[in-house]
C-alpha cells in the first residue's frame, strides 16, 4: 500500500528504488559467518614428525567448547587433550598426545561465529605417509538436521510474531483508532505477542543442541541451557522475554483503558502509547541486532541502529498490511474500516519502504561484497529470489493504491449524496405538516412494514425451531419448546449466527471498491509470507562476501604452497559443475614430487565454500599429447570425507602433461575437467 503524487510516476520510482535496494543489499540483516582461513598442519600435508598441537585460524573471533576441535587417529580415536585455547587473535589450538604414530589424522571442528551461527568443517593431514582411516565426521552442515529445522522454524515464527505485534499495534494507533474496540484486531495483536513469546522460549531451549551436538535428546539438557544463558545470544533472548512483559502491559492499556476513553481523552493517551510502544518495539528489534549479524563485522556501532530501523520498517509495512487485511475481512459491517484509515496506512507504508531501501543500501556494503556474488554464491541466488518477491509485492501494492483512491472517491460521493438527501427532506417537511392525512397514512405504512418484518422474523425463527406458523402467530402448539429443548436452542443459535455472518458478508461485499481492495491486500499478504520465509533463510545463509573471501583465502594458500614447495610438488585446482544436486565444487590434485618416476597423488573435493564432501567416483588420467602418450588412468582410493589418494603414480617422461579429472556426483551426473602442467 503506497501513496503517490502522480498516478503512475511515483509508483514506478518506488518500484525502482525497492528493487535497487534489494539488488544492493537484499533488505535482510546479515553480516558474516566465520570461515576457516588457515591451519597448522595445513590440509593434506604430509609431515615427517607428529606435531604437538593443531591450530586453526578463522576469519573472526569464534566461541568454543570442549568438543569444538577434535583430532582423530586412523582408528577413529581422539588424540587431542583438554579444551581448545585462544592462541592469538583469531587463532585457536588444541594440544595433542605425545608419541603419535604414522598415518592419516582427521581434524573435525565446530564453532559458533560472532554472528551466532554454528559453522563446522573437517580436513586431514598425515604423519610419515598417508594411510586409510576409519574416522568419519559425516557431511552434515552445522546447525542442520531435525534440530536445525526446528530452530529455523522458531526463527521464522519469532520474526512473524514481532511483525504482527508491532505492525498491528501501530496500525491501530496511527491509522484506525476505532480498531482498538474490534475483537478481530485485539486477537491479531495478542496472537502476535503469544507467537513471539513462545518462539523465544523455543529458541532458548533449542540453542544448546543447535550449536553443539544437534541431537534432539539434548534439547532439554539443563547444563546446555545454563551454558546458553552465559552467551551473547542467550542474554539477548532473555532480554527479549523481559521486553515482552512490558509489551503485555502496553497491549492491556491499548485494548482496555484506551478503548474506553472518549475521543478527546484519547489524544493525550495516544501520544503516551506511541512513545512507550516505540521504545518497546525498538528494544525488541535490538534483541536481534545485539546478538546476530549487525553486532559483528564492519562498523557495528552504525550497523546495529540501522538494523533496528530496518526491522521497525518491516513491521510497520508488513504487520500493518496484515492488520489492514484483518480489518477489511473481519471488521463489523456496522463499523467498517474507513477509507481515511486506509489512506493513512498508505502513507505509513510508503515511508516504511523508503526506510527499507535506505537501510538496505547500507547493509549491502557490509554483506554482499560484489555483483558477482549474485550468481557465484548460494546467498546471492536466494537474494535474487527475494528481489523478485519484493518487485511483485510493490507491483501489487500499486494496484491496492488504485483501489484506495476509488474507495476514497466513492466515500466522498456517498457523503455528498447523503447531504443532498437530508437537504431535500428538510425542504419537504413544511409540505408534510400541511397535510396531516398523508402523514398519518405514511405513519401507518411504516407501522405495517415494521409489523411485516417482525412477522417474517418470527416465522423464520419458528421454522428453525420446528414449531410452524402457529408458533409465529401466537398459537398454542409448542411455542416455548425451543427454550425447553437445549438441542433446538443450539440449532436456533447456529442458524442465527449463520444468518448474521451472511448478512455481514453481504454488507461488506456490497461495495465493489472495498471488495477489490480486500482481494489485492490479500494477494500482498500472501507474497509477504513468502518474502518473510526467504528472508529467514537468508539470515542463516553464509553471506556472499564471506564465501568469496574464504574462496580467495583457500586459493591463495594453495597457490603459495604450490609455488614455495622446494621438492617440486604440483597442485592443480579445477572447478566443476555436473549440473545435478551438489554438482558444483572444486577438485584439487596434489602430485608429489611431480617428477619422472614414482609419485604420490592426493585428490580433494570441496564445495564452493571450501567444505569437503564425498562424491560417488573420482578418476584421474595423465596425457602427453606431444609424445602421443596416454591417457594413463589412475583410480585413487577413498581415504576420508572429500579425500582420495594413490601411491606409485608413474610418470614415464618429462613434459607438458594434461591432467584430467572425471568427477561423478550421481548415477548420471558426470563431468571431466583438465589442466596442463609441467611434470619432470
Amino acid at each position: 500500500m503506497m501513496r503517490t503524487i502522480t498516478p503512475r510516476l511515483r509508483t514506478l520510482v518506488l518500484l525502482f528504488l525497492a528493487v535497487t535496494g534489494a539488488l544492493l543489499a537484499g533488505a535482510g540483516p546479515a553480516s558474516a559467518h566465520a570461515a576457516l582461513t588457515g591451519s597448522d598442519p595445513s590440509q593434506g600435508v604430509v609431515v615427517t614428525k607428529a606435531p604437538d598441537q593443531v591450530s586453526l585460524t578463522f576469519s573472526e573471533n569464534v566461541s568454543m567448547n570442549d568438543n569444538s576441535i577434535r583430532v582423530l587417529d586412523p582408528q577413529g580415536k581422539r588424540v587431542d587433550l583438554a579444551k581448545p585455547d585462544n592462541l592469538s587473535g583469531t587463532t585457536y589450538g588444541v594440544q595433542l598426545k605425545s608419541g603419535l604414530g604414522k598415518g592419516t589424522y582427521t581434524v573435525a571442528w565446530q564453532v559458533v561465529s560472532a554472528d551466532s551461527h554454528p559453522v563446522a568443517g573437517a580436513f586431514t593431514f598425515s604423519v610419515g605417509a598417508p594411510s586409510k582411516t576409519v574416522a568419519s565426521v559425516g557431511d552434515q552442515e552445522a546447525g542442520g538436521g531435525v534440530v536445525g529445522w526446528l530452530y529455523g522454524f522458531g526463527r521464522y515464527m519469532s520474526y512473524a510474531g514481532y511483525i504482527v505485534l508491532v505492525g498491528g499495534a501501530a496500525f491501530v494507533l496511527a491509522c484506525w483508532q476505532r480498531g482498538s474496540g474490534v475483537r478481530a484486531m485485539q486477537r491479531l495483536v495478542v496472537g502476535g505477542w503469544l507467537t513471539l513469546t513462545a518462539a523465544t522460549l523455543w529458541l532458548l531451549l533449542l540453542r544448546g543442541s543447535y550449536t553443539t551436538s544437534g541431537s534432539v535428546g539434548d534439547i532439554f539438557d539443563l547444563n546446555l541451557l545454563g551454558q546458553v544463558l552465559q552467551t551473547k545470544t542467550g542474554a539477548a533472548l532473555v532480554s527479549r522475554l523481559l521486553l515482552l512483559a512490558a509489551a503485555a502491559l502496553f497491549i492491556a492499556v491499548l485494548f482496555g483503558a484506551y478503548d474506553k476513553r472518549e475521543e478527546e481523552e484519547k489524544r493525550d493517551l495516544t501520544f503516551g502509547l506511541a512513545i512507550g510502544g516505540t521504545v518497546v518495539a525498538a528494544g525488541l528489534a535490538a534483541s536481534w541486532a545485539m546478538a546476530e549479524h549487525a553486532s559483528t563485522g564492519l562498523q557495528p556501532g552504525i550497523a546495529m541502529p540501522v538494523d533496528v530501523i530496518h526491522l521497525l520498517a518491516v513491521a510497520a509495512w508488513l504487520g500493518g498490511l496484515t492488520a489492514l487485511l484483518v480489518a477489511l475481512y473481519r471488521a463489523p459491517a456496522e463499523a467498517p474500516v474507513e477509507s481515511a484509515a486506509v489512506q493513512r496506512f498508505s502513507r505509513v507504508a510508503f515511508g516504511s519502504v523508503l526506510a527499507l531501501v535506505a537501510t538496505g543500501i547500507y547493509q549491502s556494503w557490509r554483506q554482499l561484497g560484489s555483483w558477482s556474488a549474485f550468481t557465484d554464491t548460494a546467498y546471492g541466488e536466494l537474494l535474487l529470489v527475494k528481489i523478485g518477491l519484493v518487485a511483485l509485492l510493490v507491483g501489487i501494492a500499486s494496484i491496492s493504491r488504485r483501489w484506495t483512491g476509488r474507495l476514497a472517491t466513492a466515500g466522498g460521493t456517498r457523503a455528498t449524496d447523503e447531504e443532498e438527501t437530508a437537504q431535500e427532506k428538510e425542504t419537504e417537511e413544511p409540505e408534510e405538516t400541511e397535510e396531516p392525512e398523508e402523514t398519518e397514512s405514511s405513519e401507518g405504512t411504516k407501522e405495517t412494514v415494521k409489523a411485516s418484518v417482525a412477522t417474517k422474523e418470527a416465522y423464520v425463527k419458528a421454522a428453525g425451531s420446528g414449531t410452524g406458523v402457529s408458533a409465529a402467530s401466537g398459537g398454542s402448539g409448542k411455542a416455548g419448546s425451543a427454550d425447553d429443548d437445549p438441542e433446538r436452542a443450539a440449532q436456533l443459535a447456529r442458524q442465527q449466527s449463520a444468518m448474521d455472518t451472511a448478512r455481514q458478508k453481504r454488507l461488506r461485499d456490497a461495495d465493489p471498491h472495498r471488495f477489490g481492495l480486500r482481494r489485492s491486500v490479500l494477494a500482498e499478504a500472501g507474497v509477504a509470507v513468502a518474502l518473510l520465509a526467504v528472508t529467514t533463510v537468508l539470515t542463516q545463509t553464509e553471506p556472499g562476501r564471506t564465501e568469496q573471501d574464504a574462496k580467495a583465502a583457500t586459493a591463495a594458500t594453495s597457490s603459495s604452497a604450490s609455488s614455495s614447495s622446494s621438492s617440486g610438488a604440483l597442485t592443480l585446482d579445477m572447478s566443476f559443475d555436473t549440473g545435478g544436486k551438489d554438482g558444483k565444487g572444486v577438485v584439487r590434485v596434489d602430485l608429489d614430487p611431480a617428477t619422472v618416476g614414482s609419485n604420490e597423488m592426493h585428490v580433494y573435493v570441496q564445495r564452493p565454500n571450501g567444505r569437503a564432501f564425498d562424491i560417488p567416483e573420482v578418476k584421474v588420467a595423465f596425457t602427453l599429447d606431444a609424445k602421443k602418450l596416454g591417457p594413463l588412468p589412475v583410480n585413487p582410493d577413498h581415504v576420508t570425507t572429500g579425500h582420495w589418494a594413490a601411491n606409485g603414480v608413474q610418470i614415464p617422461i618429462a613434459g607438458d602433461w594434461k591432467v584430467s579429472v572425471t568427477v561423478r556426483t550421481s548415477d548420471i551426473d558426470q563431468v571431466t575437467v583438465s589442466k596442463n602442467a609441467q611434470i619432470g
